[in-house]
């Protein structure tokens, strides 16, 4: 197609006309139709054209949309194109504002790395390195202090001679255990004992042989029970045993091994074998109103089975 038939369409005014008469002149699409018109409009102006007399050589072209329709020349058309060239640039993609970034979670920083990444002043930051080694100092000592707070407890509820719970210790276990017994309906008894003869092992041999004794007994019983039953002792030769998920009739069973143990048993002091033996009472728990009720009940047991055995 001519470069005349090209600008023959440019009365519809479209963009695709314009662009398709700078294809045709060789040129690449610079404008936009509004633009163009503008160009058109310009010429109009310069070049007195007669709008009555349409010459062979003409187009019509559209300088308004709602104007009229003038004669041009398409030689003076396409040399006012080719002059106003210079006057137009090259259309550019408008630039898109720029995406936000999907943000990924940062690790969490410790208040010491943030300290770090601060623009601090060498004094401040000084202040801050300072305060924080003081912190770091402290937190150790409270450790220190922790775990030897939890070794203290750990005496304090351990006998001073033997190796067993002393007498708060065991009533609070006694305690723990009552709670659970009416709570989920465990079973649960108490053995206590009391040692025989040990007045005379004090007066015969010495309170040193009565501590070994004491010991002797500790041992044996703290071997014969489960892991989570506790051994107490009492106060003076008395021992008590609490047996967690236990009947009766167990328990009963148990305290007449533990006493038959004791007697064929023997413990050494100062080269020499001694026995110690023991008289046990048992009791089952029975919704008691308290720990020392439970173990004035399984007192009251054993002096019972020690009276019946004279």
């Amino acid at each position: 197609m001519g470069l005349d038939s090209h600008l023959q369409k440019l009365d519809s005014g479209s963009e695709n006309d314009l662009q398709a008469f700078d294809e045709a002149a060789g040129k690449p699409a610079r404008a936009t139709t509004a633009s163009m018109q503008s160009l058109l409009a310009h010429y109009f102006e310069s070049q007195a054209f007669d709008n009555r007399h349409f010459e062979p050589n003409t187009v019509h072209a559209l300088s308004d949309p709602q104007s009229e329709t003038r004669a041009i020349k398409s030689e003076d058309l396409i040399e006012t194109l080719h002059v106003s060239e210079a006057a137009f640039v090259p259309l550019t993609p408008v630039a898109q504002p720029p995406q936000p970034q999907p943000q990924s979670e940062s690790p969490p920083h410790s208040p010491s790395s943030l300290i770090a990444q601060a623009d601090w002043s060498p004094s401040a930051r000084e202040l801050i390195d300072s305060l924080m080694k003081e912190t770091e100092r402290l937190n150790a000592q409270v450790e220190q202090l922790t775990l030897q707070l939890q070794a203290a407890q750990g005496q304090a509820d351990n006998d001073v001679l033997t190796p067993t719970l002393n007498r708060r210790a065991f009533l609070r276990e006694v305690h723990r255990c009552m709670a659970d017994c009416r709570r989920y309906g465990e079973e649960a008894c108490l053995i206590f004992l009391d040692m025989d003869g040990f007045k005379s092992i004090n007066d015969s041999y010495g309170h040193a042989a009565g501590d070994a004794a004491l010991i002797y007994v500790a041992e044996t019983l703290n071997n014969s029970v489960r892991e989570g039953d506790s051994v107490g002792r009492m106060g003076g030769d008395e021992f008590a045993i609490l047996l967690r998920h236990a009947d009766l009739k167990s328990s009963r069973i148990k305290a007449m091994k533990l006493e038959a143990e004791l007697m064929m048993g023997t413990f050494e002091h100062a080269g020499l074998y001694l026995k110690a033996g023991g008289s046990f009472g048992v009791r089952a728990y029975a919704a008691q109103a308290s720990a020392e009720a439970w173990v004035s009940e399984a007192d009251a047991a054993m002096f019972l089975a020690k009276k019946a055995s004279r």
